[in-house]
């Protein structure tokens, strides 16, 4: 492999590599060796004018178009092509995609194959942005590999967050790997859709704070922040994966944009996605008043958006405003690009046609602006300036240095500590938990003895020898016996595995039965294989799927006391389990230390201190189920269908109930809390102000542990429909057992407001009630503010 590598750099200093092909390219980099846009010490707005006004047309049709390390590191065998080297960089040079499964030193070389290249061997050496995916961890086959984003938020510790950004841009970089497709700011307020993992909860305020501490994360470390996907994405209809979002521009500005812009312009990130949908009717990509009005008018972003993969396309060939390829025409590449870019679309990623590519043609055919160019091709400089690329393109390491940098001994305790604090304890009747280690104990269930990651991780991950399952985390942490029967395929109405988890069940003390729902890695997920979450799988059920449900059931009437853990991507609506289990837990997607991380709390060397980021409906058809309904929503007049079959009937719902079966910030602790002494700084505001809500939260038992003091706003009286109460603080705090912590959390009073009639963000006067509790139901105390 290392002579392979060296032979790379003999060729990438050889013929392989051409210098300018004529002689006015050469005159140009001969000026450009002492020009302005190389000096450090100049104004980032300095640079960025000196180094446009000497780009060609081409060049920065260019730096619009994103490019691929495949196109000059073959990704199965790590063979080189020069002339694939010297071709993307000419057509597509202003960033390149590296997200492949292959060994990491392969990505590294290439990329470093690429930023030589570009840095030495192109006119104005412009370096690129170096790209992949980071949700939870590196799109690297051997990165800390973390929980996904649905987990993280149930820790309500935007600290940790900060901490994982950390570790994954120190592994990023180590690679020479500068940009990461990440975080999420989109809302899971439709939970049929396949990709609620990927988000940080059903709440802007919650989602907003995850979001801004990874962007701070990362970006502290010159490692570009994505920040996706721009806006109002992730509610389709029918729960179906890209499909038309219905709502206003009140429910845009209410609900969907103040999470992108805590993590966009609070946090300053150097980069935005965009997303496959429409809003209102018009497609996102293509949507001047978000990405021009709102995102640049109004909020005054200096950087640049890219469009998510094969994006573009879709203004022809599903939203109908163009002609889509056919057999015997092409898809209407001019059409798409005076759509998308001039309504601040500013790069094209791959996975389409590359419209793009028709700048050039446009610009001097006098169909498009070449300010309109310009202003792309700035934003982009202007975040490679920001980031120090021009000084240092490519940071990575030796190969024999990456150990001490990649998947080390404290990102991995890192992973187990997010995990366990992600970990919600939903039900735990007669103290079951925690479990004695002497215990015996039958781990039973499909996700039993496997590593239930969710999507957006390399191919074949799961199977990674460093990542911990339930049963390994079980038997490492036990001193009993710790037997394991699987029961039934994820994918099967097959039960003839039952009567081995029976039997593993009378046979021990207590069963524990791993359940739930399951993705893909990102080769698998495209293949057509079965999965029940992740991009494009969505569901019409929220139930367990195929024999799972039967096996729990069978579990449970052995007798023994049966303890159920839900490892999925989304909420699971079983409430009969809820009823009948002797506790359940909530494990939304694992990543590599999810099975240390379900052992530390089952056995109680973790206190479960995790509340759930998104509502539990009771059943599909009860939804939507977010806690922040708008005032009359949700009148209750609940019916059910009792244990016995008979029918008991309500109105609203005849046989169901719209109250969540466990609502927004829910989850148990082996200790208990109480709370008192609710007090404000002030109770007469103006709404410049910013107020302190302060309480005292005691731990009345005998165990240490965590408490989530969750602060909500109710405006009283408002001018236009708004939310029955909104998140707008909280705090996670360690209280010891028998002792009292006086618990301080800020309110912004400026975020207080709505959207009026005209359309203007108004905080109005009146009076607000300031609610105190350990979940959006669970209010303990409130005190009363008037804004004046």
């Amino acid at each position: 492999m290392r002579q392979f590598f060296a032979q790379s750099a003999v060729l990438l200093a050889g013929s392989c590599l051409l210098l300018p092909s004529n002689a006015y390219d050469l005159v140009r980099k001969r000026e450009a060796s002492n020009a302005t846009y190389k000096d450090a010490s100049v104004s980032v707005e300095a640079r960025v004018a000196d180094l446009l006004s000497r780009m060609t047309i081409e060049e920065k049709t260019a730096q619009l178009i994103q490019g691929d390390i495949s196109n000059w590191i073959n990704t199965t065998t790590n063979v080189f092509n020069s002339s694939g080297l010297e071709w993307n960089f000419k057509v597509r040079a202003g960033q390149f995609y590296v997200g492949y499964a292959m060994p990491a030193e392969w990505i590294s070389n290439g990329i470093k194959i690429g930023q030589e290249y570009l840095m030495q061997n192109t006119t104005l050496g412009i370096p690129a942005m170096v790209q992949t995916e980071g949700i939870h961890g590196l799109l690297v086959g051997n990165a800390t590999m973390f929980n996904s984003p649905i987990a993280h938020a149930c820790s309500w510790d935007p600290e940790l967050i900060h901490d994982m950004a950390v570790v994954i841009a120190k592994e990023s970089q180590a690679l020479g790997i500068n940009q990461v497709f990440a975080p999420l700011a989109d809302l899971a307020r439709e939970l049929r859709y396949g990709r609620v993992e990927e988000t940080y909860g059903e709440d802007g305020f919650l989602a907003g704070e995850m979001g801004y501490h990874y962007v701070k994360g990362v970006q502290g470390l010159n490692v570009s922040a994505t920040v996706k996907h721009f806006a109002g994405f992730s509610a389709p209809e029918q729960g179906l994966n890209t499909g038309p979002v219905h709502g206003g521009e009140r429910e845009l500005r209410t609900t969907w944009l103040p999470s992108f812009k805590r993590a966009i312009i609070d946090a300053g990130a150097w980069n935005i996605m965009g997303a496959y949908h429409s809003y209102d009717g018009i497609p996102s990509v293509a949507d001047d008043h978000l990405q021009q009005t709102i995102l640049r008018d109004e909020w005054g972003y200096k950087y640049w958006v890219t469009s998510d993969a094969g994006a573009t396309d879709r203004l022809c060939c599903n939203f109908k405003l163009c002609q889509c390829k056919t057999a015997d025409k092409p898809i209407d590449s001019e059409a798409v690009t005076l759509m998308a870019l001039p309504s601040g679309n500013d790069v094209e990623m791959g996975g389409g046609s590359y419209n793009y590519e028709t700048i050039t043609q446009l610009v001097k055919a006098g169909k498009l602006d070449i300010e309109v160019v310009d202003k792309a091709v700035s934003r982009q400089l202007r975040a490679k300036f920001e980031m120090g690329l021009f000084e240092n393109p490519y940071k990575g390491v030796a190969a024999n240095a990456t150990k001490s940098i990649i998947h080390t001994e404290e990102h991995v305790e890192l992973a187990r500590k997010i995990e366990a604090e992600s970990i919600v304890l939903l039900e735990n009747k007669n103290n079951t938990l925690p479990l004695s280690k002497s215990a015996n104990i039958a781990v039973i269930g499909p996700m039993g003895n496997f590593t239930n990651l969710g999507d957006y991780v390399v191919y074949r991950s799961q199977y990674n020898p460093s990542n911990v399952t339930p049963l390994q985390g079980f038997q490492e942490a036990s001193s009993g016996t710790v037997t394991f029967a699987q029961g039934c395929e994820r994918w099967s109405n097959d039960q003839s595995g039952f009567p081995a988890a029976v039997a593993a069940a009378e046979a021990a003390e207590v069963a524990v039965v791993v359940v739930g729902t399951w993705s893909r890695d990102q080769n698998e997920l495209w293949q057509g294989l079965n999965a029940t979450t992740g991009e494009h799988v969505d569901v019409a059920s929220l139930n367990l799927v195929g024999a799972m449900g039967p096996l729990v059931q069978a579990i449970i009437e052995t007798g023994k006391p049966t303890i159920v853990v839900y490892s999925s991507g989304k909420p699971v609506t079983e409430p009969w389990i809820s009823d009948n289990a002797a506790a359940l837990v909530q494990q939304f997607y694992p990543g590599e230390q999810g099975g240390h991380a379900l052992a530390d709390v089952l056995f109680g060397n973790v206190n479960p201190s995790g509340k759930l980021s998104v509502s539990f409906p009771y059943d599909v058809g009860t939804l939507p189920i977010y806690y922040d309904f708008l005032n009359s929503g949700r009148p209750t007049d609940a019916g059910a269908i009792l244990p016995n079959g008979t029918l008991q009937f309500g109105h609203q719902y005849v046989l169901n109930n719209p109250q969540p079966l466990y609502e927004f910030g829910y989850g148990l602790s082996y200790a208990n809390f109480t709370y008192s002494n609710v007090s404000l700084s002030k109770t007469e505001v103006s709404a410049s102000d910013i107020i302190t809500v302060t309480v005292s939260v005691t731990n009345v038992s005998p165990v240490d542990g965590k408490e989530i003091v969750q602060v909500y706003v109710q405006d009283l009286i408002a001018s236009v429909v708004v939310p029955n109460i909104e998140l707008k603080g909280f705090k996670k705090v360690m209280v010891k057992a028998g002792e009292t912590v006086v618990v301080s959390v800020e309110l912004d009073i400026g975020k207080w407001g709505l959207w009026n009639r005209k359309m203007k963000y108004v905080v109005e006067k009146g009076e607000f009630v300031v609610h105190v509790g350990a979940s959006s139901k669970d209010l303990r105390g409130n005190r009363t503010v008037t804004v004046v």
